[in-house]
């Protein structure tokens, strides 16, 4: 006689991740390890750059770490080679080396997530509240006038960044 009676969709991806390798179970392991991965690369980094990078992903032999921007990605290259050091000794022999790479979202991340009065997220704050004139505002608008039209909505999208712009 057949099971008819109904099953809870737990039960059933738990009895498949358990028997098979299956491609979620080999996602969730693998988002183990670069969590891990990430809690160590931080503890080995100065803190001021804890909120500013991440463990993006590890292949190939090749750690891949995301920044907010090029300024630290300059920083954090001059820790690049005492970092491929203590990991190779710690915990990943086989690392050959450290692509840093730019990811300007991680700001905005790090800004939601963060609860700490952090001088660099100040900072980032500030730089986003993108603010002109309305004097600027009107002499974008006057240029507008008499631009084609992909150059006049471009201006006008900038004039309206001031915080009261007067149209004419």
């Amino acid at each position: 006689m057949r099971d008819s009676y109904p099953k809870s969709l737990l039960s059933l991806l738990k009895n498949s991740l358990v028997t098979t390798h299956h491609p979620l179970q080999i996602i969730q392991h693998n988002a183990k390890i670069i969590n891990k991965l990430n809690l160590i690369v931080k503890s080995l980094l100065p803190s001021e750059t804890k909120l500013i990078c991440r463990v993006a992903h590890y292949r190939n032999s090749i750690l891949i770490i995301e920044v907010v921007n090029a300024s630290w990605l300059m920083r954090l290259n001059y820790e690049k080679f005492n970092l491929i050091s203590t990991l190779r000794k710690s915990i990943l022999p086989s690392l050959f080396s450290i692509d840093i790479r730019i990811n300007p979202l991680l700001m905005k991340k790090a800004v939601e997530n963060s609860s700490l009065n952090n001088q660099t997220v100040q900072y980032a704050i500030l730089l986003n509240k993108r603010k002109i004139s309305t004097d600027t505002a009107q002499h974008l608008l006057r240029l507008a006038q008499n631009s084609s039209k992909k150059l006049k909505e471009r201006l006008e999208r900038l004039a309206a960044l001031a915080d009261k712009p007067e149209h004419f």
